[in-house]
């Protein structure tokens, strides 16, 4: 896998919506975001830019528009900012990651019984 371009938390509001529906205007995204942040259209512009000079994005042009559109896949940049939140902070241990949110986050029943699942199939394959 090739690596992944570093995302910051704001740039990640962007992508998201890019990844939910591509391609769009610079203005949509303006609109949509205004609803929840409280940046100005310069401001998403800039995180734009930023977002095409690591290659994250892409763009096309059409009449005086320019289009974005995600140039990696999100599931490539959620394994790969997991993966650096995983040796950031857990040291790289999923074991002590998942014993720490098991302990102080609340899980449903059918959450526990989806990862016992996980569990129950990782260890029959490890086998």
């Amino acid at each position: 896998m090739k690596k992944q371009p570093g995302i910051s938390e704001s740039e990640w509001k962007i992508m998201k919506l890019l990844w939910k529906k591509a391609p769009q205007p610079a203005y949509d995204l303006v609109q949509r975001l205004s609803r929840t942040e409280e940046w100005k259209p310069r401001t998403v512009k800039t995180l734009l830019n930023r977002l095409l000079n690591k290659g994250a994005l892409k763009f096309e042009t059409y009449k005086n528009l320019y289009l974005y559109s995600p140039a990696v896949k999100e599931a490539d940049c959620v394994k790969a900012e997991s993966e650096s939140f995983l040796d950031r902070i857990f040291d790289g241990s999923l074991a002590t990651m998942m014993l720490h949110f098991a302990q102080y986050k609340k899980l449903s029943k059918s959450e526990i019984r989806e990862l016992r699942n996980v569990l129950n199939k990782m260890e029959s394959e490890g086998e």
